[in-house]
């Protein structure tokens, strides 16, 4: 297998030291180690020799995602993986068309699965996270809070506000949409009941009949959310009804 020629920008000098540290253990190749935004657009204006570039989001100067939207329309520019310590970002990682996305702390597991996929070629731009993300963070005072996905048991939009149901109650997220939840969790199976509902199945307590070929879904004591007609048979088969 060949050996990656990587660089990667980080502005806290100590995750910039670590990941390097990880990154040459791994057998990579660190041609660069770059301390904010600008100084990597910089450094990429010139043609590099570099396979991977591994690119911090919360950066002065210019974040990570500014840095990849200048290098879009570049054709002698590196894929990017985005190594952040906020899962919320993932979205708009992808949107940026990023190759993989990793969570601080990096463990040198989780990186070297991301490092094998880019030896073979199997990760493009794009592509859905090796490892998807099972908190986010939802509103909470001042501040945010994390909620594990396997707690909640659906999402509601209502005007551009995506709402996340755990424990009876519903907590205000980031997204907007009900499209940024199903790319966030890209592996959850969530299912579309209305167009205002997502569905975790999982979270599902019982089903009942209703009229006209749809059903009514128990999520929590005394939750009860309603499936459309055209949905109806696929949560039946997915509760194995």
């Amino acid at each position: 297998m060949k050996t990656l020629r990587v660089a990667l920008a980080d502005d806290e000098p100590l995750a910039r030291a670590r990941l390097s540290r990880l990154l040459r253990e791994a057998g990579c190749d660190v041609k660069a180690e770059l301390e904010d935004g600008p100084s990597t657009l910089a450094w990429l204006r010139e043609p590099r020799e570099v396979d991977v570039l591994f690119l911090d989001i919360q950066m002065p100067g210019a974040t990570g995602l500014e840095v990849a939207a200048e290098l879009a329309d570049c054709r002698h520019c590196p894929p990017v993986v985005f190594v952040t310590a906020y899962s919320e970002h993932a979205v708009r990682a992808f949107e940026a068309a990023a190759v993989d996305y990793i969570l601080k702390p990096v463990s040198a597991e989780r990186l070297a699965k991301s490092l094998s996929r880019l030896k073979e070629g199997g990760l493009r731009r794009s592509e859905a996270p090796t490892s998807t993300p099972q908190r986010f963070p939802v509103r909470a005072g001042e501040g945010h809070v994390f909620l594990d996905l396997k707690r909640t048991t659906h999402f509601e939009v209502e005007e551009e506000v995506v709402w996340a149901w755990a424990g009876g109650s519903r907590h205000r997220t980031s997204w907007t949409t009900l499209a940024e939840v199903e790319a966030a969790f890209p592996g959850a199976a969530l299912l579309r009941i209305q167009r205002h509902l997502l569905l975790r199945p999982e979270a599902v307590l019982g089903l009942k009949p209703l009229e006209g070929g749809r059903a009514s879904v128990r999520v929590a004591e005394g939750l009860d959310l309603e499936v459309s007609r055209s949905v109806t048979p696929k949560i039946k088969e997915m509760l194995g009804l």
